[in-house]
């Protein structure tokens, strides 16, 4: 077959039924071929990046790769933060790029560039595609990578006359591939928590990707064992309304190393240990802790600080292993779990108290926000959260037991939420989507708005307007050492003249609202089930926050 009519066949066969894509010129062939190929939807973007975290929600929601097509360097350019974003997030992708014709490369044609170069620092693999043969066998290839620990995306550029050639090319036929296996040598691991006073489990987001969940709460409840997040969880990795969690670890050292201080033995498990925000001084983990480790990739072992013992293998059967060894409950850990259970339902009586207290008009409190979106959806909803200042509450009041309940990317990269939302209520459309989503990050990406009006993806998008980039003003005030610079800033107001939102939705095609009070947010949080697509909604919320502490 030819070589467009063999990538057709290898997506089909990689379970692909979606392209995610902004075509050009040099993609005019595949979207020649795509005419004919009604079971591959392709779904337009208006820019790369809304393309590419579309893809990232999408391939999160069904656990398979996604596929993206871009257009040329500038394509692979608009694409990068979002190629970079699930790099650090581990979602498997293909991304293909069009390149210009090789017939005129040695002339610098207008468009073309090192579509390689550009990729290669955000992909785990970039590689471009030379002579027709080798297109199957790279295609194989890359969505293998693309989901070998660790996942992320992996990255094609392919000449538009490669794909266009009439030449006879070979499909590879799909490898079959085991499960991983349980890692050796689980019996010390285990030996070593079952004789902790006071051990602790921080729970990555491996843990959620490798459908791990259930094991953990297996082992940490026979060891009656405190529980964290890593910083900034990209997704439900424990549940959030057992007895043992106690919240997640913020992202600076300093304090990471005051929470764990309560501790003997700590188990790492699927996380990087750890990735800091803002810099403090001094390591994260404190002096006399036993430091344990598992992961699938053995790169996570230990880069940053030695453990006494380090476990390669998948998460699940591993977690599955350690549990066994541990054996029956330890005699201490049905007084931990009660004490564990008493403490939270504390904590999360003067969260509410506060929250409750909070409540009111417009422009919400934070903490009040998050609350009423928290405590009134439906429950089986997905949150996409990429809310910055509303985001840390929202954290400390959703309990959420159901994994991929909970969508946030660790990379960092402004923009992904409004694609993320769309992309993950397609690969779930038997489940709500909320996202909620601050008004300076949703800047970043508002032109997927309209590929949700385009698609009819019922996702409802809460925009939490603060008018105001509220997070850097807070970090600038913690730093300043002059009092008389405290209040004052350059560049981080979005007033005056603000952002009309309602406009905003117009001009994409996108129902309105604004809401005016908690209660009418917890409404339209509510209502979420009910859509039949998507809905944009303004949440003026106040610009400062004194918020209280998330619980832990």
């Amino acid at each position: 077959m030819r070589p467009i009519e063999a990538l057709l066949e290898i997506l089909r066969s990689e379970s692909v039924d979606r392209v995610f894509g902004n075509p050009g010129t040099t993609e005019l062939p595949l979207i020649d071929a795509l005419v004919d190929a009604t079971d591959l939807t392709y779904v337009l973007a208006l820019q790369e990046a809304s393309a590419v975290s579309m893809a990232d929600g999408y391939a999160r929601a069904t656990g398979r790769p996604s596929f993206v097509s871009l257009h040329v360097a500038a394509g692979v350019a608009n694409g990068l933060i979002g190629l970079l974003n699930a790099s650090r997030s581990r979602t498997p992708m293909v991304v293909v790029a069009g390149q210009q014709d090789r017939r005129h490369l040695l002339q610098e044609p207008m468009l073309g560039g090192d579509l390689v170069g550009l990729a290669r620092a955000a992909t785990k693999s970039a590689v471009e595609v030379t002579q027709a043969y080798d297109l199957p066998i790279l295609l194989r290839r890359a969505f293998a990578q693309a989901v070998r620990p660790p996942a992320g995306p992996v990255f094609l550029s392919v000449p538009m006359d490669l794909l266009a050639e009439d030449v006879d090319v070979e499909v590879p036929a799909r490898s079959g591939v085991s499960p991983g296996a349980a890692a050796r040598g689980v019996e010390e691991v285990a030996r070593a928590l079952a004789a902790a006073d006071r051990p602790a489990i921080v729970a990555g987001d491996g843990v959620g990707r490798e459908g791990a969940v259930a094991a953990l709460v297996e082992l940490a409840e026979r060891l009656g064992a405190t529980v964290y997040h890593q910083p900034m969880n990209d997704g439900i990795d424990f549940p959030t309304g057992h007895p043992l969690y106690h919240g997640m670890l913020p992202p600076r050292n300093a304090v990471i190393r005051e929470r764990l201080s309560g501790h003997d033995t700590v188990l790492l498990v699927g996380c990087h240990a750890f990735r800091p925000h803002h810099y403090t001084p001094g390591p994260a983990v404190p002096e006399g802790v036993t430091l344990l480790q598992v992961d699938s990739d053995p790169a996570e072992i230990g880069p940053n600080y030695p453990v006494a013992a380090g476990l390669v293998g998948a998460l699940r059967p591993t977690l599955e292993a350690v549990a066994a060894a541990v054996g029956e409950p330890i005699p201490s850990a049905a007084g931990r779990i009660e004490r564990a259970r008493e403490a939270a339902a504390a904590r999360w009586a003067l969260l509410e108290r506060t929250a409750r207290g909070r409540q009111g008009k417009a422009p919400l409190d934070p903490l009040a926000a998050a609350y009423a979106i928290a405590t009134a959806l439906p429950d089986d909803t997905v949150v996409v959260e990429e809310a910055i200042t509303v985001g840390i509450h929202l954290r400390g009041v959703l309990q959420q037991d159901r994994p991929a309940s909970y969508v946030h990317t660790v990379g960092g990269g402004l923009g992904w939420g409004i694609g993320a939302a769309i992309g993950t209520r397609m690969g779930r459309p038997d489940r709500p989507v909320v996202a909620v989503l601050g008004d300076g990050s949703a800047m970043f990406g508002l032109q997927g708005l309209w590929s949700a009006a385009r698609h009819e993806v019922p996702v409802t998008f809460l925009v939490m307007n603060n008018g105001e980039y509220r997070t850097l003003k807070d970090t600038l005030d913690e730093n300043r050492s002059r009092s008389t610079q405290r209040g004052r800033y350059v560049g981080l107001d979005l007033t005056p003249p603000g952002l009309d939102w309602a406009a905003a939705g117009q001009l994409f095609g996108l129902p309105t609202r604004r809401v005016e009070s908690t209660d009418e947010l917890a409404e339209v949080a509510a209502g979420a089930a009910s859509l039949s697509g998507p809905l944009l909604v303004e949440v003026p919320i106040t610009a400062h926050r004194d918020g209280v502490a998330a619980p832990g």
